[in-house]
């Protein structure tokens, strides 16, 4: 079994490898991407999941963004070794992740990702007033949060890193 804990420097350049190996050289191209570029991440929510020789075996990490004037946070990427995908790995990185959020400060978080896969910690289709810097399925854009302020969240994502 792996080790979820946060991310030290030490592990960039395993999740850097992990991205690219689940990911491929066109993940620099996506719409999430332009969240992240001009943005910084916030640390405290950043983990990684080590295998036996202490390898990455899975990373997720957690952006600031606002939609409209809310704060929240764009979760992604999250990845997971190809070899441990169906195995629980990214589920329990998600939730261990999710459960450590302040949610005072960041009510809801933002993905673009696979409906099934991600609305088994919550997650649901956002509304169609919620607007991201460039093309995404509207199937894909994902939100996390109390339910009377998923209703009300509208306006264009955008990179917040003074929120960090």
């Amino acid at each position: 079994m792996t080790q979820i804990i946060s991310t030290q420097a030490q592990h960039q350049a395993g999740i850097e490898q992990l991205l690219d190996q689940c990911f491929g050289p066109g993940r620099l191209t996506r719409t999430a991407e332009r969240l992240r570029e001009t943005n910084q991440q916030i640390a405290a929510y950043g983990f990684v999941c080590l295998g036996d020789q202490g390898q990455v075996q899975a990373s997720i990490s957690y952006w600031p963004v606002r939609i409209g004037q809310q704060p929240a946070l764009l979760l992604g990427p999250l990845a997971v070794n190809p070899e441990l995908q169906s195995k629980g790995v990214g589920l329990a990185l998600m939730q261990h992740s999710l459960s450590v959020i302040d949610g005072g400060r960041f009510p809801v978080v933002i993905l673009v990702g696979d409906l099934p896969y991600y609305q088994r910690v919550g997650f649901a289709i956002a509304n169609a007033e919620i607007a991201m810097p460039g093309p995404v399925d509207a199937n894909r854009l994902l939100v996390r949060g109390e339910a009377r302020l998923l209703t009300q969240l509208a306006g264009m994502v955008r990179p917040a890193p003074d929120l960090c």
